[in-house]
């Protein structure tokens, strides 16, 4: 997508500290992190929001999802804890319409988040 800024930082128009990059997605650190450690993990597949996800996007879904629990080893979270959060729309917060993951950790995190 044209004006995306997630797109335009998977076409390194924008920089970002990528942490990780394979065939499908890419991890990189949260320019304004709410956790000491705050990584997103977005597909390279513009998908706007995760209710816009179609049966072939589902194995995509589970592959980020392996992805954010290698970083969260890599990051030594698994056995203190970390949350996963994705937002869907704007009422849930997302500003951003494509589709993306919060990997959150280094902090208690309290509950209700919203």
């Amino acid at each position: 997508m044209k004006d995306c800024i997630f797109c335009k930082i998977l076409q390194k128009q924008i920089p970002s500290k990528i942490i990780y990059e394979d065939d499908l997605v890419v991890a990189f650190e949260d320019v304004n992190p709410q956790a000491p450690i705050h990584t997103l993990v977005i597909p390279k597949k513009h998908i706007p929001t995760i209710a816009e996800c179609h049966e072939e996007d589902y194995s995509l879904i589970g592959h980020i999802h392996k992805v954010i629990n290698e970083i969260a080893k890599q990051k030594g979270l698994t056995e203190r804890g970390y949350r996963i959060v994705n937002n869907c729309n704007a009422e849930a917060g997302q500003t951003v319409f494509h589709i993306h993951f919060h990997l959150l950790g280094g902090r208690l995190m309290h509950w209700p988040p919203g």
